[in-house]
């Protein structure tokens, strides 16, 4: 019995030695590669020299770096709530018996199979000043008067707003999925249920869907969190991390010290430091979760 055990465990391991073998060669490696170069000064020629922990020590001090962090922080608490409201009315919408109901489904789910780059130039036309989407249409319903422009992309506030418009139009579809994936796993019989004791609509959802979601959103919560505070390719091509780099990313601020002051070791340096700071959100929301788990039982 024991040597059937081993012989099926080593046929297994045969199965994902291939996998292992990239995900060790493409994943593990280069991680334990960047704490290396972390250590050093490196370019993007070669190594220079060992510096040790400066890299880190620079990092604390660098106002630049804690501005940048900051702004993404903006940005994942202007977008993570509201993708989550918005996804569960559209998975609402979605779900309810309708002639419609493939359409929503289709035209909810549309824009997630666009390429960051596809539409961060779509936000980027529809944000123009003058030839935009939008100011243009502001301009057809008389919203906004004859020779009147909104700037969204050179002012601090409308960029922002302008930016997470586009990555919550871009992005609701997977979130929106998963939601009306969830929906559609609550038996009936509760509803059934509920309807025969007289519970409206309204009590209905806040009694009942939104409870049964709760394990799903606190899924996307976090997966929402770790994606915001990776944002660089949208901002980077709508607003440059302006005006005056108030929308820079900290993935853009590393980005640039990497590529552009050819400053690998350092950039290596702030990637950690981000990794860190994900990676303790994380375990904070695991053990947020297992405790009130606990609390159930």
């Amino acid at each position: 019995m024991r040597m059937t055990k081993l012989k099926a465990d080593a046929q297994a391991l045969l199965f994902l030695l291939p996998f292992l073998i990239v995900y060790l060669l493409f994943t593990v490696w280069p991680m334990i590669k960047g704490v290396q170069m972390s250590l050093y000064k490196w370019t993007l020629i070669k190594r220079i020299k060992y510096v040790g922990w400066h890299n880190y020590q620079n990092m604390f001090h660098d106002q630049e770096f804690w501005a940048s962090l900051w702004h993404s922080t903006i940005f994942v608490l202007l977008t993570t709530p509201t993708m989550i409201i918005l996804a569960i009315i559209l998975a609402l919408i979605a779900n309810r018996n309708s002639r419609l109901q493939k359409f929503y489904r289709s035209v909810f789910f549309l824009p997630s199979i666009l390429s960051v780059a596809v539409a961060s130039f779509l936000g980027l036309f529809m944000f123009q000043p003058y030839t935009g989407f939008l100011n243009s249409l502001l301009h057809l319903v008389h919203m906004l008067p004859a020779g009147k422009e909104i700037f969204w992309l050179t002012e601090t506030n409308l960029a922002w707003i302008a930016v997470g418009f586009l990555t919550l139009w871009w992005t609701v579809g997977f979130n929106f999925i998963l939601y009306l994936s969830a929906m559609q796993d609550i038996p009936d019989e509760i509803y059934e249920a509920a309807r025969l004791d007289g519970a409206t609509d309204s009590a209905v959802f806040w009694q009942i869907t939104l409870p049964l979601l709760a394990p799903i959103t606190k899924t996307i919560t976090m997966l929402q969190i770790i994606a915001s505070f990776k944002v660089f390719l949208q901002i980077y091509i709508i607003t440059g991390g302006g005006p005056l780099d108030q929308t820079r990313s900290v993935i853009q601020y590393i980005w640039q010290t990497g590529f552009r002051k050819n400053n690998l070791g350092y950039a290596a340096t702030m990637s950690y430091m981000l990794f860190f700071i994900l990676l303790v959100l994380s375990a904070i929301q695991y053990g947020m979760n297992n405790r009130k788990e606990a609390q159930m039982r």
